[in-house]
């Protein structure tokens, strides 16, 4: 998965400290970020065309790092081979990791970072200090290029509904490509359902009597990520912004005092604490991680599973043939909820980057945009079972059961479609803090809901007063 600087140094190298963008000696990524003033050593410009609009040095090399994730590299891959067709001359240097962080933390402190970067994973570097830092390229020129397919039309033209929002943090500028375009909420497997004569419950009491009903049988109605409880707000979020509307999710973006003490927060904190109290959820969940939990649900040891859609292809391993897997929108509160059921969480993942230092940005951005053309947004979507940012390109592909139900609850949730932006703006906030050290702490039935909320607020409240962070707002 993918996620989530006013800046006195001292304070951002605590708050970086904390969230593992550098290791001790705690020097070394801030004092270089600060530095900013190593030599331009960028590769020359080619000439502009109607082929290389973005004035690619055709023979110069490009460096290329992947997370490499619930994705896998292969697609990755085969947009390489195909900028390496374009650019005969030029050698593209392709590697991939999980631990990015970890190991390209050394080539941003020495200025010579990768020409492109998929920054995602449990080591994703902070996209705030990053940006609030000035280390990444302003990507306007990619989005004014012409796409591939269609010149007449620009590469903003063609993306999916919040792609461009999601990579800005001040003003105009976009700093992030998010190439994935990721359903979160509430995954299932049809077949399990059918088992039980049920359906998705489309409210609270229905969904309890479900869980209750499974129970008996000897199933759990839920399981999560316990060592990474910041899944759960993929499901209890857009549910909190169902029941009391959007308004609520920006005020908690914004980080405004009190707004994680709105009814909507308790009603949803609450009702989720119930699943604990009634035992609904397996048995030893706080201590399993992404894997283990999607592990144990694929064996049909849970019903319900907070996540997003990069899911169906991490989990292909142990996924049955014959488990129909689904994703839905959050239940219903019930009728008194501000928006519809169908209402979900659906935003660009797998964030893509250009440094500003890198050597060949002019390289990193067209190897963005050749991964945006249709033939390369249907290799992805062919191979991993995802949506990209790409809006459409699906069209002649046979769909998977989850990809079909990702596209059918886009469908339906209309201009209903909810974005929380506390993961990509506050990463440690919303990882550590308030997933970590609040919701995961509620569901494992070690805080009440209002001790949560609370934790939640005073979590909040000392980022708000921070003036180590540089601070963000909805328009």
């Amino acid at each position: 998965m993918g996620s989530t600087s006013g800046i006195d140094r001292r304070s951002l190298i605590k708050r970086s400290a904390a969230i593992g963008l550098i290791s001790v000696p705690t020097m070394s990524f801030l004092s270089a970020c600060a530095s900013g003033d190593s030599a331009d050593n960028k590769v020359e410009k080619g000439e502009k065309s109607t082929d290389n609009p973005l004035g690619v040095n055709a023979s110069a090399p490009l460096d290329f790092v992947l997370f490499d994730g619930g994705f896998g590299v292969e697609y990755a891959e085969d947009a390489v081979k195909v900028y390496e067709k374009t650019y005969p001359k030029a050698k593209v240097k392709f590697g991939s990791t999980q631990k990015i962080q970890s190991e390209l933390q050394p080539r941003f402190n020495g200025g010579t970072p990768p020409d492109l970067i998929d920054n995602s994973g449990a080591e994703q570097m902070d996209m705030g200090v990053l940006v609030g830092k000035d280390q990444l390229t302003d990507l306007t020129p990619l989005l004014d290029a012409p796409s591939i397919d269609d010149p007449s039309k620009k590469v903003r033209d063609i993306l999916r509904p919040g792609i461009i929002e999601m990579g800005q943090y001040d003003g105009d500028a976009c700093y992030i490509l998010n190439y994935a375009y990721t359903v979160y909420g509430v995954w299932y497997s049809q077949t399990a359902l059918d088992k039980l004569d049920a359906e998705y419950p489309e409210d609270w009491d229905a969904m309890l009597a479900l869980c209750a009903k499974a129970k008996k049988k000897g199933i759990a109605g839920w399981t999560y990520a316990g060592k990474y409880p910041y899944y759960i707000p993929f499901s209890l979020y857009p549910f909190i912004g169902k029941i009391g509307g959007r308004e609520v999710l920006d005020a908690i973006d914004n980080l405004e005092p009190n707004a994680w003490k709105h009814p909507a927060v308790k009603a949803g904190f609450e009702a989720y604490y119930e699943l604990f109290k009634k035992g609904y959820v397996l048995k030893g969940t706080p201590g399993i991680d992404h894997v283990e939990s999607q592990t144990a649900w694929t064996q049909g040891k849970a019903l319900f599973l907070p996540n997003g859609s990069w899911v169906e292809n991490e989990a292909a391993g142990t996924t049955p043939d014959d488990f129909e897997m689904k994703v839905a929108a959050p239940s219903s509160l019930d009728s008194s909820d501000k928006l519809p059921f169908g209402t979900l969480w659906a935003s660009g993942g797998e964030p893509f980057i250009v440094p500003k230092k890198a050597k060949n940005p002019d390289g990193g951005m067209e190897q963005l945009r050749i991964m945006l053309s249709e033939s390369s947004s249907k290799n992805f979507t062919g191979k991993v079972k995802s949506l990209t940012a790409l809006d459409g390109g699906t069209d002649g592909l046979e769909l998977t059961s989850a990809l079909k139900s990702a596209v059918a609850a886009l469908e339906k949730a209309g201009e209903n479609i909810l974005n929380p932006r506390l993961q990509d703006w506050y990463v440690e906030l919303q990882k550590q803090r308030i997933g970590a050290g609040a919701i995961g702490e509620m569901m494992a039935g070690r805080m009440t809901p209002a001790e949560a909320m609370k934790k939640c607020q005073e979590f909040a409240d000392a980022a708000a007063k921070d003036d180590s962070v540089k601070h963000y707002r909805h328009k």
